[in-house]
């Protein structure tokens, strides 16, 4: 399911870190203190990989979308992200 800005602003810290995916690789990473941070995965060489898209509220939801396409496009190129 696909996240919205209210939902992503009413998650908590639950002491420990936990991920909520939006779709399409991106995930909203949520520290035990309450910190969120955007990660994208991918494959690379057969290799999961995990990058990172910035924190929220600094990079909305449409910005992390955003990044993400473009992620996305330079992984089916079989190059290796760095941000």
């Amino acid at each position: 399911m696909a996240l919205t800005e209210l939902t992503i602003r009413n998650l908590k810290n639950t002491g420990k870190l936990y991920r909520i995916a939006d779709g399409g690789g991106l995930t909203l990473e949520v520290s035990a203190s309450g910190s969120k941070l955007w990660r994208y995965r991918y494959r690379h060489l057969g290799k999961e990989q995990m990058i990172s898209l910035g924190k929220y509220p600094a990079v909305s939801l449409a910005e992390a979308r955003r990044k993400r396409d473009e992620m996305k496009a330079q992984a089916d190129e079989g190059k290796h992200l760095t941000c």
